[in-house]
C-alpha cells in the first residue's frame, strides 16, 4: 500500500511538471522525461531545427544623420509660452537660433501657466528621440543640463531674458551670443515670433521647415489615435475640417460678442478682465466685428458653407474645444449640416481618458485630422489655422479655404437684412474665394511692420515644390 500510494504520488509529479515544461519550455524542464513516442519526438526537433534554420524578419532602423562636430559656445534654455502651435512655431525658432549660434539646446520647456493649464511636458506631446537624433547633424540637443552646469543654473549663474519680436539672425549674433559666452547658460523665457519672417537666409529658413515637418513629431500615442480618427473619418467619405474658434476664452480675448445674450456677453468681459496678461480690455464688438477682427459665429459659417455649394451630406469635423453657447449656437450649422462630429463623438471616453485636461494633446489629435482632410477652413486667423495652412500647403497645396472675415460680415448683414437674394449672396461668396484655397502665392513683405504682414508658418515658400508657379493673389 506505501508503495503503491508513493508510485503514485511520484507520476502525479511527474505529469504536472511535464504540463508546466509546455509553458516554461526548455528555461527550466528540459531535462525531464517525455511522454511523447519516439516519432513524435523527432518529428518535433525537426520543426524546432526548420524554426531555428528561418532567418528573423530584420526590421532595419533609420540611418541616423551624423553628428555635427562644433565647439560648443554655452546653453540655450527655452521657455515657450502660448498654446501647442505658438509654442509649436518657437520651438522651430529656438533650434535655428541654437545652430546658428553653435551651441548646445536643452529640450524646451512648455508652458503650463497660460489660459489653458495644460501640465504636459515636451515628451508627453513631441517624440522627443526623434526630435533630438534627427537634428544631429545640425545642432546638439540634451534633454537637460550636464550635472556641473545644472549646479551653476541652480546657484543662480546664468541670465535670463526674453528677446526681441520678429528679430533677424544678426541680433542673435550681436546680441545674444555674447551673453551665452559670458554667463555660459542663457534662459529664453519668451518665444514667440522672435525669429523674422523674411530677410533670413535660405538654409535658415529651410532649417525651420525640416524642424516642422520632420523633427516634430507627435509621440506614437498621439499618432496613432490621430490615424483612428482618420480612419473612421474615412469610412464614411470625405470630410472637411472646420476650425471653429468660438470658445469661450477666444470670445473673452477678442471681446467678439455677437449673437451672445447680454448675460453673456457680461460674462465674457469679466472673464477678459480677470487674467492680466490679456492688455486689451475695452473692446467695441461691433466695430471690430466690421473689420474682420472678431471670429465668424456658428451662424455666419453655416451661411458661408452653404454658399460654396459644401455638400450638405459632408462630415464636418470640429477641430476645437467647447463651443461658446452649446447647441442654441450650434443648431444653424447642425441644421444645414446634419453629419457634424468632434473627437469625443467618434472615440470612446476611454480612448481619451488620458488627454482629459491636456489641451495641448487633445489640440495635437485636431492638428492631425486637420492635416489630412479634404478641405481645412479656419473660422479665424490664429496660430493653428496659420501654422495647419503653411503644413498642408508644405504637403502640396491641399484645399484650404481662407475666409475673408471682413467681406463676409458686409455680406451676412446684406443678406440677413433682405438686400441682398441668396444666389447674389451665393455668388459673391464663392467670387471672393475662388483664388483663396491654400494656392502657391509669395508672402506679403511689409518692411518695419511684421505683424501686418503674412507669417511665415503660413506660407514657407522657400520649402515649397515649384517656387516658379507662385502667383501674388
Amino acid at each position: 500500500m506505501l508503495r503503491a500510494t508513493t508510485t503514485v504520488l511520484l507520476w502525479t509529479c511527474v505529469v504536472q511538471l511535464t504540463a508546466v515544461g509546455n509553458t516554461w519550455g526548455p528555461r527550466v524542464l528540459k531535462g525531464w522525461p517525455s511522454c511523447r513516442t519516439a516519432r513524435e519526438a523527432a518529428a518535433a526537433a525537426a520543426v524546432t531545427t526548420t524554426r531555428l534554420a528561418m532567418p528573423e524578419p530584420v526590421v532595419e532602423k533609420a540611418a541616423l544623420p551624423p553628428k555635427r562636430i562644433y565647439r560648443n559656445n554655452g546653453y540655450l534654455m527655452v521657455s515657450c509660452n502660448g498654446g501647442l502651435n505658438q509654442m509649436r512655431a518657437a520651438i522651430c525658432d529656438m533650434v535655428v537660433i541654437a545652430r546658428y549660434l553653435n551651441v548646445t539646446l536643452i529640450v524646451p520647456e512648455l508652458d503650463k501657466t497660460s489660459f489653458w493649464n495644460d501640465p504636459s511636458e515636451f515628451q508627453d506631446i513631441f517624440d522627443i528621440e526623434n526630435f533630438i537624433t534627427s537634428l544631429r547633424d545640425e545642432v546638439r540637443i540634451l534633454r537637460e543640463l550636464p550635472p556641473r552646469i545644472k549646479r551653476r543654473v541652480e546657484l543662480g549663474k546664468f541670465h535670463s531674458m526674453p528677446p526681441i519680436s520678429w528679430s533677424d539672425i544678426s541680433y542673435y549674433h550681436k546680441q545674444i551670443l555674447p551673453l551665452i559666452q559670458k554667463y555660459k547658460v542663457l534662459h529664453l523665457n519668451r518665444t514667440d515670433a522672435r525669429l523674422a519672417n523674411n530677410g533670413l537666409p535660405l538654409e535658415i529658413q529651410r532649417l525651420r521647415c525640416r524642424v516642422n515637418y520632420g523633427a516634430l513629431r507627435f509621440t506614437p500615442q498621439i499618432e496613432e489615435l490621430g490615424k483612428r480618427v482618420i480612419r473612421i473619418l474615412r469610412q464614411n467619405g470625405p470630410f472637411l475640417v472646420l476650425h471653429l474658434r468660438y470658445e469661450m476664452d477666444m470670445l473673452a480675448f477678442s471681446g467678439c460678442t455677437q449673437g451672445c445674450t447680454p448675460k453673456e456677453a457680461e460674462e465674457l468681459t469679466r472673464m477678459r478682465y480677470a487674467y492680466p496678461w490679456w492688455k486689451e480690455k475695452v473692446i467695441n464688438s461691433f466695430v471690430k466685428r466690421k473689420d474682420g477682427l472678431c471670429p465668424l459665429t456658428p451662424e455666419e459659417i453655416a451661411l458661408v458653407l452653404r454658399a460654396l455649394d459644401i455638400d450638405q451630406n459632408m462630415q464636418i469635423y470640429i477641430a476645437a474645444g467647447e463651443i461658446y453657447g452649446g447647441k442654441r449656437r450650434m443648431a444653424s450649422l447642425t441644421s444645414a449640416f446634419p453629419n457634424v462630429v468632434r473627437k469625443e463623438t467618434l472615440l470612446e471616453p476611454s480612448d481619451l481618458m488620458f488627454f482629459q485636461n491636456h489641451s495641448s494633446q487633445m489640440a495635437a489629435l485636431d492638428y492631425l485630422v486637420s492635416l489630412e482632410s479634404d478641405i481645412f477652413v479656419p473660422t479665424y486667423d490664429g496660430n493653428m489655422a496659420k501654422v495647419v495652412e503653411g503644413h498642408r500647403r508644405y504637403m502640396g497645396f491641399k484645399k484650404t479655404i481662407l475666409l475673408d472675415r471682413k467681406l463676409i460680415v458686409e455680406l451676412v448683414d446684406q443678406y440677413t437684412s433682405g438686400s441682398l437674394r441668396w444666389d447674389e449672396f451665393s455668388s459673391l461668396i464663392k467670387a471672393v474665394h475662388a483664388n483663396r484655397m491654400g494656392s502657391a502665392t509669395t508672402r506679403t513683405v511689409i518692411p518695419d511692420r511684421p505683424k501686418e504682414e503674412d507669417y511665415f508658418y503660413a506660407n514657407p515658400q522657400e520649402c515649397l515644390r515649384d517656387p516658379n508657379m507662385f502667383q501674388t493673389l
